[in-house]
């Protein structure tokens, strides 16, 4: 497995755990827990979903100061508490500093979200 060189200080909890990272290419994981739920129905709130696919995205890139600039994204399915998401990111080719890559999310044999993200290279740290 590739080295994480970016957002190495995400929560693994909330936002998923790398599983496989090779160059263009990122498999993150997420165990849904009681601390993602939306509602008494065990909903999982669609933002942590996102966070997910946004990490996937990133690691994909795998550049220290990579950064999203948009995405345009479908929620297909409700995701709940206990549920088991792999998100796979696959970043397209090097436009400058642009980086397309797509993501998909599933739980077991279902997409629950699909995207497209457009990701930038900056060469500096944003903060900078």
């Amino acid at each position: 497995m590739t080295d994480v060189r970016t957002h190495a200080a995400i929560d693994p909890a909330l936002s998923g755990a790398p599983r496989l990272l090779e160059p263009g290419r990122a498999v993150v994981e997420l165990a849904t827990g009681d601390a993602l739920r939306a509602d008494d129905r065990d909903l999982v709130h669609g933002g942590f979903v996102f966070s997910l696919a946004d990490h996937a995205a990133m690691l994909a890139v795998n550049e220290p100061t990579v950064v999203l600039g948009a995405a345009e994204v479908r929620f297909l399915a409700p995701v709940t508490v206990g549920d088991r998401l792999i998100a796979e990111a696959v970043a397209g080719e090097v436009d400058g500093k642009k980086r397309p890559v797509d993501v998909t999310v599933r739980c077991q044999d279902r997409t629950v979200f699909a995207g497209r993200f457009t990701c930038f290279v900056p060469p500096s740290h944003v903060l900078d």
